[in-house]
């Protein structure tokens, strides 16, 4: 940092916040994002045999499921 004084409304050069955003944590829209949940042991059941009968992973046929709930209740608005 430079060893000038900063004030209130002084940033230091080094720091740049052109192009940022207030208020907004930045996640890239083709981001996984690992969010624990509990769901019952015979949910969990059921959609781990339907992942392995698609041969895809529980979490990317949990995360179809869960958009095309979206979608459904988005249509019904």
């Amino acid at each position: 940092m430079s060893e000038s004084t900063i004030n209130d409304n002084q940033m230091p050069e080094e720091i740049d916040f052109r192009k940022g955003v207030r208020g907004v944590h930045h996640i890239p829209p083709d981001a996984k994002v690992f969010l624990p949940a509990s769901i019952e042991q015979s949910v969990w059941q059921y959609f781990s045999a339907k992942a392995e009968q698609k041969g895809v992973g529980l979490s990317e046929l949990l995360t179809d499921v869960l958009k095309q709930d979206i979608e459904i209740n988005e249509a019904l608005k």
